[in-house]
């Protein structure tokens, strides 16, 4: 293998990045890591491997069902909207 088609390999697998936290939460990140025997980075890619995961979010279905609503539906919430709307104390 090339050297620099290895090297883009593992770049584009561990690539470097500056993310500003909380000293609070970083001091939560540091005892969960802890209390997991994990470190910090790891910790911190499951977490965000965890949430953006599909299975974790709404499925993709959900949004198309949303999106596909037939005519008397959409007509009873643009109704109910402007009745909420009316009713509102403070606009």
């Amino acid at each position: 293998m090339h050297l620099s088609i290895r090297r883009d390999i593992f770049e584009n697998v561990f690539m470097p990045i500056t993310v500003h936290v909380p000293p609070a939460l970083l001091k939560s990140v540091d005892r969960r890591a802890r209390a997991l025997g994990v470190s910090r980075n790891r910790l911190i890619v499951r977490a965000l491997e965890h949430a953006l995961d599909e299975r974790c979010g709404w499925a993709p279905k959900f949004f198309e069902k949303l999106c596909s609503v037939d005519v008397e539906t959409a007509a009873a919430v643009d109704g109910l909207l402007t009745d909420v709307t009316r009713a509102r104390r403070s606009k």
